[in-house]
């Protein structure tokens, strides 16, 4: 199922023995485009503290409640590294954060404790942490002078869309899948353009993302845009929107050649 993420906004966040606050963010991967992490508003329980969550940590959201159940304690949330949510995301502070939680980054292979990746049978659990720590800590090494590519869903909301021929409107939100968090498609305000209508691109079509200019340049003209399917917010997107929608931006040359 696709959900926007801005529905998710001010959901409770349930750890195993208590509350510890509301959804207040994403923050994505822009060039994946997939969801990492979930910002926390503490509110009165860590004086308005925000925290990050992977959101793999995350169950199944209660619609009618409101609410995310989280597999962690309030104390391992409460004890989790300081982030300041007004600045970039090093990849230095997600290590940190997922060693905090016993957790290998999503860069690595499988999980520092229970997880699969790189098991060997008679590998005590203790060796197997040591071992994921150490190879994750040399890929840290390697790739520390890394552009950052973890974007908060707040900030591109509003952003500004370029086709190549002119602009078509602004972001106005994300349709993700609640099974892996990947973002299929950015929904679409054209009102300035072409009053009335709501589309849906597909990151992918996204070739350049200017922060300072808060911009996002496209591979697609607008007619493509024109000429997409209706796209109507209150009505969930299925499977078979999905894929007129896929079969609508293939490349002409990509058709004429299948």
């Amino acid at each position: 199922m696709l959900v926007e993420a801005s529905t998710l906004k001010g959901f409770k966040i349930e750890a195993t023995d208590g509350s510890i606050g509301t959804v207040a963010d994403f923050l994505f991967d822009d060039e994946s485009w997939t969801l990492r992490w979930i910002v926390i508003d503490t509110g009165t329980w860590l004086s308005g503290r925000k925290v990050l969550l992977p959101v793999s940590v995350l169950g199944h959201p209660d619609m009618s409640d409101r609410s995310f159940p989280v597999r962690l304690t309030m104390a391992s949330v409460k004890d989790s590294p300081a982030i300041n949510t007004h600045q970039p995301v090093s990849r230095q502070h997600e290590e940190r954060m997922y060693g905090h939680y016993s957790m290998s980054p999503y860069w690595g292979n499988g999980f520092y404790m229970g997880g699969y990746g790189g098991w060997s049978a008679g590998m005590s659990e203790t060796h197997y942490a040591d071992a994921r720590r150490r190879q994750d800590e040399v890929y840290a090494r390697q790739h520390q002078a890394d552009d950052l590519h973890l974007r908060s869903i707040d900030t591109v909301t509003g952003y500004d869309l370029q086709a190549t021929d002119g602009t078509i409107g602004h972001v106005e939100g994300f349709l993700f899948a609640d099974a892996d968090w990947t973002i299929h498609f950015l929904a679409v305000d054209t009102k300035n353009w072409w009053p009335g209508k709501h589309v849906l691109i597909s990151p992918r079509s996204a070739i350049d993302i200017r922060w300072a200019e808060n911009l996002i340049n496209l591979d697609i003209d607008r007619k493509t845009v024109m000429d997409s399917p209706a796209y109507d917010p209150s009505i969930p997107v299925d499977s078979a929107f999905e894929a007129r929608m896929a079969t609508h931006y293939i490349p002409e040359n990509a058709k004429a050649s299948a």
